[in-house]
């Protein structure tokens, strides 16, 4: 793939996962022109507002007096996508908007409300910036709204431009841009939990330069943001580049080289096979081991049968010979995750000490 067109795909699978992205471009090169592209694809209006030309009330609302009591009105573009009840908000120029303009944005951006209104859920949010060197009388994005955002960098290469004058540009099929689901969402949550417990500084690392603050930096929210995109990957299939694109756009390039680099060589075993066998020998590696005993408490909780969730305790078993501290926090986990009519099975008695250290016995 292109990078223009791992781009395009990127920008395709945030927007089905309803995470807000942001593309950085030069002026011209097309970045407008590709979102309506793909909410035509996806046949979702698109809703285009150039900061830059807007106030602080264009996102807070006006207020007005109704029934008695003060209301803050939304602008019709707001109207139009909650009477739509979904649709792409395309927020253009997020760099030359003034800081006022910006900080009145970061709210609809995290709470998704404007004014008084509160978008509907099938509203994604797409914004897009220039970057300081094409951006005169431009402002850095401020820390707290640049870590809302997945930053994709929007690159132009001629071949590209002239096969799309000549053929059309290309946009995200749209039956490969699948939601994750709350299974797939918490096996890769596990994954990034695995991950941190193994580079812990890698939790939070705000920059100290502003313009480094105004990109992507790793912190417990980006970190939740790349689990859902692992989980949109693998659900939509995406292509290896497309994901590492999103990951290192959601938590900068040095975290993001290193959670890839870690998944690469992470080969783990199918949580299936391994309740099938759960004495099949266990990773060594406490990361991995984490990344296991993860997936596999993922997997049964996705699963809510009681007979997985029996089975699952021999693997924590398994794990708890060599490991007991990891086996405590799948053992912590499988606890809560246990289904309605599923008996206690019998490897819980030999896991005293672990039930014990998770906080499940006294």
């Amino acid at each position: 793939m292109s990078s223009t067109s791992v781009v395009r795909a990127a920008v395709g699978v945030a927007v089905t996962a309803d995470l807000p992205v942001l593309l950085w471009g030069a002026p011209g090169t097309g970045k407008t022109s590709a979102v309506l592209s793909l909410g035509a694809a996806l046949d979702l209006p698109v809703e285009v507002v150039v900061g830059s030309i807007r106030e602080p009330s264009d996102f807070s609302g006006l207020p007005v007096i109704r029934d008695g009591r003060t209301w803050f009105a939304p602008p019709r573009w707001a109207q139009r996508l909650a009477e739509a009840g979904a649709g792409l908000l395309f927020l253009d120029e997020l760099t030359t908007a003034p800081p006022s303009v910006q900080a009145a944005m970061l709210r609809v951006v995290l709470e998704r409300t404007v004014g008084d209104l509160e978008l509907p859920a099938g509203v994604r949010i797409v914004a897009a910036a220039n970057p300081p060197e094409s951006a005169a009388d431009g402002w850095e994005l401020s820390a707290p709204l640049a870590n809302r955002l997945v930053h994709l960098d929007w690159r132009v290469e001629a071949a590209d431009i002239a096969e799309g004058f000549m053929a059309g540009f290309p946009v995200p099929a749209a039956d490969r841009l699948v939601s994750p689901g709350a299974a797939g969402i918490a096996a890769a949550r596990s994954l990034i939990g695995a991950f941190l417990r193994v580079r812990p500084e890698l939790v939070l690392a705000v920059p100290d330069d502003p313009a480094r603050a105004g990109r992507a930096w790793p912190s417990p929210r980006t970190w939740d943001a790349a689990a859902t995109i692992l989980a949109a990957c693998t659900a939509g299939d995406a292509a290896e580049e497309v994901r590492a694109e999103l990951v290192l756009g959601a938590v900068g390039e040095a975290a993001g080289f290193e959670l890839i680099s870690w998944l690469r060589n992470l080969d783990l075993p199918d949580p299936e096979a391994l309740l099938a066998a759960p004495d099949t020998p266990l990773p060594d590696r406490a990361d991995r081991l984490y990344a296991v005993l993860g997936a596999v408490v993922a997997h049964v909780t996705a699963d809510g049968g009681p007979s997985a969730w029996e089975a699952a305790w021999a693997v924590v078993a398994n794990a708890a010979r060599g490991a007991p501290d990891v086996a405590a926090g799948a053992a912590r986990k499988l606890a809560q995750a246990r289904p309605a009519g599923a008996a206690l099975p019998a490897t819980m008695r030999g896991l005293a000490p672990v039930l014990r250290a998770a906080g499940l016995l006294r």
